[in-house]
């Protein structure tokens, strides 16, 4: 007979993981399922695999019980299950098959009366119409034989002012028994939970989120772009409206968009947008604006060299900041990639420093990692600051390097120029 659990999470990676601590915390039984092995272990082990979470706070979820595993079996045991795997973009198409593994898992082992919430970000009309038919396996009644809602995550990473507990969850069950059984498990966890009518606008409300931020970096990388050629300063263009104490919201422009959220989420509206009939013009120009930004680096870097009689072939360039954003351990979609390969094709030597990242991965080779940071700062030709780590001393990177292209605005000194 299996164990019986008052959650098992599905997928242990930046969602799912702090779901588990924070259930764990606050008295529940937890399980974790993952298909990667070397997760498994290292959890076991106490050793945590994402930024936010700790390694102590790993040892007090196993102290309190919490159960990693790779045998789906546990699954059986749990009165609700979390779905909290990855949903990338292949070729701006949603793939799904995570979602759709996971639904397989867990089908045949749900109790009668378990609660399903799906996580995992997608396109409006995902839990009704692609997980709940391979859940119900052609048999099972929602909001009878089981429950199902949609919860998306909203996990901000290296925020160290909102985290799961404080930054409210938006859930919207298939039926009302779904959505009142979903914010009692989630009323456990968090200090507010917000209800919304169906799946879909629950699913909807992250897509939203999301694509509010990328239209808006678009909006002031564009903005960059225009200043550039009007050779108007764009951060102090961005600092005055951020003076208007209402009807404005301040972003600042970049080398681009990363991460796990910003560079997918509007892909998903935009492919909703499209199959339903209803084509989202906005989102779609800001992800080819936020896109276009590395080029754009790249190309103000040329002109840099060009104005000082250099050419890039044979400059050393040194990155500084690998990762999507500053202050946390994740490449995942960092424009350093772009921006290192598109040096590289030019001829330049290229290195990068990140106290977060000991490896950036191109496609087929890896940069370089430079050692002491003072000295590839003062042996590069030029430094491209692309994320302002708090562990950089910017004011020291100025005074040493002997060329600072500055794309987060944030330094000031003679040989400095900013994006």
């Amino acid at each position: 007979m299996a164990e019986k659990y008052d959650l098992a999470v599905v997928g242990l990676g930046y969602a799912g993981l702090p779901l588990v601590v924070a259930a764990a915390r606050n008295g529940m039984r937890v399980a974790g399922f993952d298909v990667d092995a070397a997760r498994i272990n290292s959890l076991a082990r106490g050793v945590s695999h994402v930024d936010d979470i700790s390694d102590e706070e790993i040892a007090e979820a196993l102290a309190s019980g919490f159960v990693p595993a790779t045998d789906p079996d546990v699954i059986a045991g749990a009165n609700a299950v979390t779905i909290c795997v990855p949903t990338p973009l292949r070729d701006s198409v949603p793939d799904l098959t995570a979602v759709l593994d996971a639904a397989r898992l867990v089908a045949p082992r749900l109790r009668p009366g378990a609660l399903v919430v799906l996580e995992s970000t997608t396109y409006p009309g995902t839990t009704t119409d692609v997980l709940m038919p391979v859940l119900s396996q052609g048999v099972k009644a929602v909001g009878e034989d089981f429950l199902l809602a949609f919860s998306p995550e909203r996990v901000d990473p290296g925020n160290p002012a909102f985290g799961l507990h404080n930054t409210p969850k938006v859930v919207g069950g298939v039926t009302a028994r779904c959505t009142a059984a979903a914010t009692a498990l989630y009323e456990r966890m968090v200090q507010k939970v917000v209800t919304v009518s169906t799946p879909a606008a629950a699913e909807l409300t992250k897509l939203l989120e999301n694509t509010y931020r990328q239209v808006n970096i678009a909006l002031v990388n564009e903005l960059a772009v225009y200043c550039d050629g009007l050779g108007v300063d764009v951060w102090e263009v961005v600092a005055a409206a951020g003076t208007k104490p209402f009807g404005f919201q301040t972003f600042s422009p970049g080398p681009g968009v990363g991460g796990h959220c910003i560079p997918v989420d509007p892909g998903y509206l935009a492919f909703s947008g499209r199959v339903s009939g209803h084509p989202l013009r906005l989102p779609e120009m800001a992800q080819e604006v936020n896109d276009r930004m590395p080029a754009y680096v790249v190309d103000r870097i040329v002109r840099l060299l060009n104005d000082r009689r250099r050419s890039v072939r044979g400059t050393r360039v040194l990155l500084l900041g690998a990762t999507y954003k500053p202050d946390i351990a994740d490449g995942r979609n960092s424009p350093a990639v772009p921006v290192a390969e598109l040096l590289l094709d030019l001829g330049a030597h290229v290195r990068f420093h990140d106290p977060h990242l000991s490896a950036l991965r191109l496609n087929g080779h890896l940069v370089a990692a430079a050692g002491s940071l003072e000295d590839a700062v003062a042996e590069a030709d030029l430094v491209v600051l692309l994320q302002p780590h708090l562990d950089y001393d910017l004011a020291a990177i100025a005074d040493i390097a002997p060329l600072l292209f500055d794309t987060s605005g944030r330094t000031v000194g003679a040989h400095v120029v900013h994006l």
